[in-house]
């Protein structure tokens, strides 16, 4: 997320930071992911490999590969309590999860775009567990850290 918290724009990403998709992938493979419809729309390939795929839609549509729950917290019942669960978005899903939330898992990128229509929510309430800085390089146009939040 940039520095005022936006996510995205168009339902797209702000920022490709292959770095960052790395991290992602590492934290989620072989876990569950929990993601609105729009977002799910906006992946690339559809369902992501490796991981428990769930769609939040109240929609009848089905999503290929993937578990459909019309709410978060239906979709949380379907969850064994030691169950690595990553909420992977959008803006209201976010919303929705923090309350529930033990650990924020964040890319924070040096930048303030022009055009953003989706943000995080406030997370100014939680500390820093973990942070690793990273600084402009010929993949990635901004300096960023990754940083770990828990309550």
């Amino acid at each position: 997320m940039a520095k005022n918290r936006a996510i995205g724009y168009k339902n797209k990403l702000l920022y490709w930071l292959p770095n960052d998709l790395k991290r992602f992938k590492k934290l989620t493979t072989g876990h569950t992911i929990i993601m609105g419809r729009k977002t799910f729309e906006s992946l690339p390939k559809g369902a992501l490999p490796n991981r428990r795929n769930v769609v939040l839609s109240r929609s009848e549509k089905e999503f290929p590969g993937c578990e459909v729950f019309p709410s978060l917290k239906e979709a949380l019942k379907h969850c064994q309590p030691d169950e690595d669960v990553y909420i992977i978005g959008g803006a209201s899903v976010y919303s929705q999860a923090m309350t529930v939330a033990d650990r924020l898992c964040l890319t924070e990128i040096d930048d303030t775009p022009t055009d953003a229509d989706a943000f995080f929510p406030p997370y100014d309430d939680w500390n820093v567990a973990e942070r690793e800085e990273h600084d402009v390089d010929e993949k990635h146009a901004y300096r960023y850290a990754f940083v770990d939040y828990v309550r």
